[in-house]
């Protein structure tokens, strides 16, 4: 059996290697960056985590484990335009504070069961809130693209500075959601 470094558990990799990922940007994590963070040398990460491969689907599953519960907090007890508001919101929120994580979130990897479990947490309180429109079935995964692709071209212009004119981005999304919303209750 390995020796690993006491303190040191595949969690804490992790969370050291979000923060990273935040902080720097995805293209900044490496294994030797993330051994040097956690004072540790780069070997001593393999008893943690498959390489820099599999470090990356574990900080895409921490993600995803993030939004949903993000999601899912900020939908319970609402229904209809108020929960769509609710979660469209902490979605903005999430992908700013979470800019190194939140691109890992938005990959699909339907060969990885892994995925599975989580990613039905995170489109569970999406599905709740179109239910409450009475949208389900097949319409409920168009009208959940539909959110979730508003939603994501939001997020990624602001995050890219794609917003030049000087007016608030707040007021923008208010819109958007707005429009989502509306466009939901004719669904």
């Amino acid at each position: 059996m390995p020796k690993t470094r006491p303190g040191l558990t595949t969690d804490a990799v992790v969370a050291a290697a979000a923060e990273l990922v935040d902080a720097d940007g995805l293209g900044a994590l490496s294994l030797s960056t993330l051994a040097d963070r956690l004072g540790v040398k780069t070997p001593s990460l393999y008893n943690h985590v498959a390489g820099l491969g599999g470090l990356r689907t574990l900080l895409a599953l921490h993600g995803i484990e993030l939004l949903a519960e993000s999601l899912r907090t900020a939908t319970m007890g609402r229904s209809r335009g108020d929960a769509v508001r609710h979660l469209a919101a902490a979605y903005r929120q999430f992908a700013r504070e979470h800019p190194g994580l939140y691109p890992l979130t938005q990959e699909a990897h339907p060969e990885d069961p892994a995925y599975d479990e989580p990613s039905r947490r995170a489109i569970a309180p999406v599905l709740a809130a179109l239910l409450g429109f009475g949208i389900e079935g097949d319409d409920a995964v168009h009208a959940a693209r539909t959110l979730r692709s508003a939603l994501h071209g939001f997020v990624s212009l602001e995050a890219g500075s794609g917003f030049g004119i000087d007016l608030d981005p707040a007021d923008s999304f208010e819109r958007l959601v707005d429009l989502l919303v509306g466009a939901l209750e004719t669904w």
